[in-house]
């Protein structure tokens, strides 16, 4: 579960973003890394009974750094003000489809999919949408799926893509560039209560037909 310190940590990080502050407050950035660190491994465990590709993880290499990148940003504060993970088969560097989570008072979330694709990677996924669109609109408009999830996330086009048609039953989902879907959750007590895990694990579980469907197609 997540801690009631680590959500203060990140509130108390979010109005003291400099380097100062945070060396003096090392050790609670420690523990709040670790309590996040301790959840991903749990969650690794729980969604590598449905997706064994993942199984085998280690926790540390699919946890996010909470330094920014600064180089090229206009906002210079050094630190992200959440903690977060990516589950996916080569950890939070892969590219692969996989599981994001996301760790912040008031707004913690889940993802999963694919995001930003490449432009072959993009084309692979909307040449199979295309020539088979029954199998995908089966798993992005199953109702359980629809009513937990909604429409995908992800910029879109405005106009179908040079090469597909306007009359494609999917074609809403053939002008998406990522393809993704959330789940939210904006309350703190949810958040570090004993059966958060456990809804993470099933909303994660019914994200999954999507994150395999995506694999296959990149594979």
């Amino acid at each position: 579960m997540i801690e009631t310190a680590t959500l203060r940590f990140l509130k108390r990080l979010a109005k003291n973003n400099n380097r100062e502050w945070f060396q003096s407050n090392k050790k609670s950035f420690i523990a709040a890394n670790d309590n996040v660190t301790a959840l991903t491994g749990y969650l690794i465990g729980e969604i590598g009974k449905f997706d064994p590709a993942v199984s085998a993880l280690e926790p540390k290499g699919c946890v996010f750094r909470i330094y920014r990148d600064i180089r090229f940003s206009k906002d210079k504060s050094p630190y992200k003000t959440n903690l977060g993970a990516y589950i996916a088969p080569g950890g939070r560097k892969s590219m692969q489809p996989g599981y994001y989570i996301h760790v912040q008072p008031g707004q913690c979330f889940i993802a999963a999919g694919k995001y930003n694709p490449d432009a072959g990677e993009l084309l692979k996924i909307r040449n199979s949408i295309s020539g088979n669109s029954k199998e995908f609109l089966g798993i992005v408009e199953k109702r359980s799926f629809w009513e937990k999830f909604g429409v995908l996330h992800g910029d879109r086009l405005s106009r179908p893509p040079k090469g597909f048609s306007q009359d494609s039953p999917a074609i809403e989902y053939l002008k998406l560039r990522s393809f993704t879907v959330f789940c939210e959750y904006n309350k703190d007590t949810l958040i570090t209560s004993k059966e958060f895990p456990k809804t993470i694990v099933r909303d994660l579980n019914a994200m999954f037909p999507l994150v395999d469907y995506l694999r296959r197609v990149l594979s």
